[in-house]
């Protein structure tokens, strides 16, 4: 896998994340809560790990 792949696909999970904000039917709001924090947390921390995987395919070649 190159480093391209590892770049966009970071790119896919933050604009993935950003745009579909929707949730199914019947659940609870997560707004303002300890959950959506976490879940922003874990989606950055992805996102800083694919980063790092382009950065470091980029350096190998």
């Amino acid at each position: 896998m190159t480093w391209l792949f590892w770049l966009g696909l970071a790119v896919a999970i933050g604009v993935i994340a950003a745009v579909t904000g929707v949730k199914a039917r019947g659940t609870r709001p997560v707004a303002r809560t300890r959950l959506m924090g976490v879940a922003r947390l874990v989606l950055v921390v992805m996102v800083l790990l694919f980063l790092y995987f382009a950065w470091r395919g980029f350096a190998a070649r």
